[in-house]
């Protein structure tokens, strides 16, 4: 466990309690979100920074930001923000789709999450293979078959369609509460999936998507 002082931005803060004649210092956890998209992901996750932030203000804070770029890139982004920031973040989750870039990219991002994290920060690679739209259809259905990203918008809508929520577009700005209700499926789904392609790399494993991972680390403070 790191012993560090507390950070002087948090100086002062409600969670700096006494008790008897101890100081206890019960520091925020602090997360990071980036994203490779500047619409749909930020979107999404703006809302669960909004609910985590409002409610549970003195547990965790997060921090989310659309960066609009992919892979390699986007970790590079991600890992200056970290170095920046006065009070560090404790999980920095980089959020991107596989698309078309290339496998070794998007091997390579993974990989360095792995090789940057230490015991103060943890780095998450948070991909979706193809896209964050298999995610967002899990909470309906399990599905396994490897289909172009562009086929997941008909079968969104479809479903959305069939719980009266209208069609899907790219960078609906709701889809965070419209897919609440169904949360532990798509988990559950998410879960079935990435033990299928257990073994393999994110660009072979198609479809998955590891956005359950950051939802699952955050769903105690999600859930009403």
């Amino acid at each position: 466990m790191s012993l560090k002082p507390p950070k002087k931005s948090d100086a002062g803060k409600s969670w700096m309690k006494k008790r008897r004649d101890k100081a206890i210092r019960l520091q925020p956890e602090y997360h990071l979100i980036v994203t490779e998209g500047t619409q749909t992901e930020p979107q999404y996750f703006q809302v669960v920074k909004n609910i985590v932030n409002r409610k549970y203000r003195d547990k965790i804070q997060m921090d989310i930001f659309g960066e609009g770029d992919n892979t390699l890139s986007l970790f590079e982004k991600a890992r200056r923000r970290t170095s920046r920031n006065p009070n560090g973040y404790k999980h920095v989750w980089v959020v991107y789709d596989t698309d078309d870039f290339p496998a070794d990219y998007i091997n390579r991002t993974e990989q360095l999450c792995i090789e940057s994290s230490t015991e103060d920060t943890q780095y998450h690679a948070i991909w979706s293979n193809q896209c964050i739209e298999l995610w967002y259809l899990l909470h309906f259905s399990f599905f396994q078959t490897n289909i172009h990203r562009n086929e997941y918008w008909p079968k969104l809508t479809k479903w959305l369609e069939s719980i009266g929520a209208g069609p899907y577009t790219k960078g609906r700005s709701d889809m965070y509460e419209v897919l609440k209700p169904y949360m532990e499926v798509g988990i559950a789904n998410a879960k079935r999936l990435d033990k299928i392609n257990k073994g393999k790399t994110p660009a072979s494993a198609a479809p998955g998507t590891k956005v359950y991972e950051l939802i699952e680390k955050l769903r105690t403070y999600l859930l009403e």
